[in-house]
C-alpha cells in the first residue's frame, strides 16, 4: 500500500480512471476540489471549483463531467487554478432532487457511456429519504428520476456486459446494496432486488467498482475495509486499509491492476493520521475499463 503524497481530504470521493491521460483524479466535496494523479510521475495537482461536486467522470473529448450542487456540469481543466465549469442540465424543479442542503452524490458512467448519478439530503442526521437516481446524456437531457426515496444514494457500479446495475444506500439506517436489471438500449433499470445486506457486516457500502471477474468492490465506510461480493451476492474477501473511513475505490492504471482508495477523517484520535488520505494498492486482480462520458 501506498500513499498519495501528504493529501488529506475533507470528504474524497469519486475517483476515476483517465486512460488516455494515464491519470486518475478525485473530488474532495466540501472543499469544493477536483485532484489528479499522474500516476508515472506521481505528480499532483488540484482545481477550484465555485460549488461541491459530489462525482466526476471522464469525458471522451477531455475533461470531466460532475454532478455538482444545482446540476450536471461539464468540468474544463487547464492550467489556471480553477476548473471551468457548464451546466449542462439540471433535475426538474419539480423532482425536488436538489436545493437547498441538497446536493448530487455518487454517480459514474454506464457501459454506453451515459452518466448516472443520484442526489442526496446532505444532513444524514435529518434522516430524509429524498435522494432520487437520473441518467443524463446529450441526446435526450436528463432524465425523469429512475429510482427514488433513498437516504444516501451511492455505490452506483455496472457489470461489464452492462445489463446489470448496482446500487447502494450508505446512510446508517439502510446499509443496502440493490442489483438491478438494466436496459442497456433506454438506460433505464428495473426488477429491484437486494444484493448485499451490510447491516449483517462491517462498515457501510458507500462507493464501488466492479472487477474483470465480476465482483463488486465497496468501501466499507466506518469499518475500515474494502468488501468484494461474488456476482451472486456472496461475499468472498475483506481488504484491511489504514484509514477508518474508505469511502470510494477504483481500478486503474495500464493494466487496470492497481485500485485507488480515497477516505474521509473519521475525527478519532486513531485514525488521525490516515483519515482522508488516498491511498495506492494492488489487490491481486484486475478491474474494468470505464466508458468515458460520450457527450
Amino acid at each position: 500500500m501506498e500513499r498519495v503524497s501528504d493529501i488529506q481530504c475533507a470528504v474524497g470521493e469519486s475517483p476515476t480512471w483517465s486512460a488516455a491521460e494515464s491519470a486518475f483524479y478525485w473530488t474532495d466535496i466540501p472543499a469544493k476540489r477536483v485532484w489528479r494523479l499522474d500516476l508515472a510521475s506521481g505528480a499532483t495537482r488540484f482545481w477550484s471549483l465555485d460549488e461541491m461536486a459530489g462525482c466526476v467522470a471522464t469525458r471522451a473529448g477531455g475533461g470531466l463531467i460532475a454532478g455538482m450542487e444545482t446540476g450536471v456540469f461539464s468540468l474544463a481543466l487547464g492550467e489556471g487554478p480553477a476548473a471551468v465549469a457548464t451546466r449542462l442540465a439540471a433535475p426538474s424543479a419539480e423532482s425536488g432532487a436538489l436545493g437547498e442542503g441538497k446536493r448530487f452524490n455518487d454517480g459514474r458512467c454506464d457501459r454506453q457511456g451515459r452518466f448516472v448519478a443520484g442526489t442526496m439530503f446532505m444532513d444524514m442526521s435529518a434522516n430524509r429519504a429524498v435522494g432520487k437516481l437520473f441518467r443524463y446524456d446529450t441526446a435526450h437531457g436528463i432524465s425523469a428520476p429512475l429510482v427514488v426515496e433513498l437516504l444516501t444514494q451511492n455505490g452506483t457500479a455496472f457489470s461489464a456486459d452492462g445489463r446489470t446495475m448496482y446500487l447502494s444506500d450508505s446512510h446508517p439506517l439502510r446499509r443496502m446494496v440493490w442489483a438491478f436489471d438494466y436496459d442497456i438500449a433506454d438506460g433505464v433499470p428495473s426488477n429491484q432486488r437486494v444484493f448485499a445486506d451490510l447491516t449483517k457486516e462491517v462498515g457501510r457500502p458507500d462507493g464501488a467498482a466492479v472487477d474483470a471477474d465480476g465482483c463488486y468492490w465497496v468501501a466499507g465506510n466506518d469499518g475500515g475495509c474494502l468488501l468484494r461480493f461474488t456476482p451472486d451476492g456472496k461475499l468472498d474477501r475483506r481488504l484491511e486499509v489504514p484509514m477508518k473511513k474508505p469511502s470510494m475505490c477504483a481500478f486503474g492504471g495500464k493494466d487496470l491492476d492497481t485500485m485507488i482508495v480515497t477516505s474521509i477523517p473519521s475525527g478519532k484520535p486513531e485514525d488521525a493520521e490516515w483519515g482522508g488520505a488516498v491511498l495506492l494498492l494492488r489487490p491481486g486482480v484486475k478491474g474494468l475499463a470505464e466508458t468515458p462520458f460520450a457527450g
